[in-house]
């Protein structure tokens, strides 16, 4: 039977030293935590996610972008509606600009959305793209970015806005010129291979909101249609619950895929088309302030369906149609 030796009981000077041992530790402890905290918090609202950062850093220059647009590659078309006289085209290459008759405060809206917003993300970057076509302008991006902090980073040295009608409304009264996929997430499940919907089938959404801002703060909107911009990733259809979640979460939760099943989108070439430009009424009465946005709306879309029409045919997608969703 083995005997259990009791242990000596600890002296003066260890139970001391034991003690300083872990004030020394704590103290540790401390200066982490702070130090974790303060990380933290520059994470989320440090100085480093600025416009003027983006700006020193060059963000929009960097070759990346050019390795992207050399990837997919696109082309600019401006749609007059004159009839009879064809639609001004121009690949962006350095030098070599396109002057369109747009207004350089007016929203510019792409058309569509799609998976992901590769219409809008393509036509402010790279530099020699944006730069030879609209000009340089501030996009309009998803609430749900902010959840991901490098992402939120990168599109706040982009310039990048909220979708809130309250952060659009403070950039549009600092003169800024905006850039929107006014379909937003609810016109990404609007499409093949949603029953009810053929694999020629494109669609696109609308929603009022824009065209408040437009008469509220007395800017003109120019139609852009984008495309190939659907084509670039394809979606697996889910079940309809999670199309009424994403829009409750305002997040896309869908399954997609492009190149070998991977998130890598396929070599699409794009060709946007610039309609001609929606003003508002030159009297903005507030009581008609809906039914003013209204027939914005109705003049938008009826442009949308114009230049589809009438260019479709010069992309390759003379068996396609469009609609309004």
């Amino acid at each position: 039977q083995e005997s259990s030796e009791k242990q000596p009981p600890l002296s003066q000077e260890e139970i001391q030293q034991s003690s300083l041992d872990y004030e020394k530790y704590q103290r540790l402890a401390k200066r982490y935590c702070v130090a974790l905290i303060t990380v933290i918090v520059l994470s989320v609202w440090g100085p480093h996610r600025s416009r003027k950062v983006g700006e020193f850093l060059g963000v929009r220059k960097w070759r990346l972008w050019d390795a992207w647009l050399n990837y997919v590659g696109y082309t600019v078309l401006h749609d007059k509606g004159i009839e009879g006289q064809a639609s001004e085209s121009r690949t962006p290459r350095m030098n070599n600009p396109l002057v369109v008759d747009n207004d350089n405060d007016a929203i510019l809206a792409f058309v569509p959305h799609g998976i992901f917003p590769f219409a809008l993300a393509f036509s402010c970057l790279p530099q020699r793209g944006y730069e030879e076509t609209w000009g340089v302008f501030r996009p309009v991006v998803a609430t749900a970015t902010k959840l991901f902090p490098l992402v939120r980073t990168f599109i706040a040295w982009m310039g990048g806005i909220d979708a809130s009608r309250s952060a659009v409304s403070s950039a549009l009264n600092l003169s800024d010129t905006v850039g929107i996929a006014p379909g937003g997430i609810a016109e990404m499940f609007e499409t093949y291979p949603k029953s009810g919907f053929h694999r020629n089938d494109e669609a696109f959404r609308v929603r009022n909101g824009i065209f408040k801002l437009a008469l509220k703060h007395n800017r003109p909107i120019v139609p852009i249609y984008c495309f190939g911009a659907t084509k670039m990733l394809r979606r697996v259809q889910l079940p309809a619950f999670i199309e009424n979640l994403s829009r409750i979460l305002k997040i896309s939760l869908c399954l997609f895929f492009g190149k070998l099943g991977l998130p890598i989108p396929f070599r699409q070439r794009l060709m946007y088309v610039m309609g001609k430009t929606i003003y508002p009424p030159l009297d903005i009465e507030t009581g008609e302030l809906d039914q003013q946005a209204q027939d914005m709306h109705h003049r938008f879309c009826d442009e949308i369906m114009r230049i589809f029409e009438n260019n479709k045919d010069h992309y390759g997608w003379g068996s396609k149609s469009i609609r309004l969703v």
